[in-house]
């Protein structure tokens, strides 16, 4: 199969545009730990979910312990180390100088962001549309999240590139019928090859044109 053009480029945000994921697993161990000690390693199965859909499959009627955890979770977060994967700010200019289209499709929320904005001020610029879980009904990984990524560009999945590291994120971008490149910085790469096309460590090195000749070997 040749392979089609890259008109889009989609992103997740932790462990993909930053190094936040081993924060967020100190932050979501804490909370698994004091509310649901039977279930060890929780705050892994739960990576790529909106807050509303852990909260509806976990703390379902737990109103007081929602708003508790919001609370720490907004204070987390504004206080979070927002660095980007390395090399990941040439290679999304390099993307955008050769006109590709670039989207954040990520599961976190606007406060969120907010908090991200707040910390870089040039990140937007960076980006053509971020959406956040209040753009979805869905969570990852259904594949609506990456589906809508290309819907507001116009273009078809096979057009969009997808750059997650999470196994629900990875799992969303190939229901979305798109090429898939898989970040090992959550997971290791022997773990994460199989629903990838590809695996990098980080972006270091990677610009359009390689890209393009590895994503010419995707069958």
């Amino acid at each position: 199969m040749v392979s089609k053009q890259i008109k889009a480029a989609l992103f997740d945000l932790d462990g993909v545009v930053f190094n936040t994921e081993d924060q967020y697993t100190v932050f979501w161990g804490n909370q698994c730990r004091q509310y649901h000690p039977d279930k060890p390693g929780l705050e892994y199965t739960i990576k790529g979910q909106t807050l509303v859909q852990i909260f509806d499959k976990y703390f379902n009627g737990m109103e007081e312990e929602q708003a508790e955890i919001v609370k720490r979770l907004d204070e987390f977060e504004r206080n979070m180390n927002f660095e980007y994967v390395k090399g990941f700010v040439d290679f999304v200019l390099d993307l955008k100088a050769n006109g590709v289209k670039t989207a954040v499709v990520t599961s976190s929320n606007n406060m969120k962001m907010n908090s991200v904005y707040a910390s870089r001020a040039e990140f937007k610029s960076y980006f053509d549309i971020i959406l956040t879980s209040e753009d979805f009904e869905r969570s990852k990984p259904d594949p609506e999240c990456y589906l809508k990524g290309a819907k507001v560009f116009n273009f078809s999945p096979e057009e969009c590139i997808v750059f997650e590291d999470s196994f629900n994120g990875l799992k969303s971008g190939k229901a979305a019928g798109m090429r898939v490149i898989g970040l090992a910085t959550t997971n290791s790469k022997e773990s994460i090859s199989p629903l990838s096309d590809y695996v990098v460590s980080d972006f270091e090195g990677l610009n359009y044109q390689n890209l393009c000749k590895i994503l010419s070997k995707v069958i």
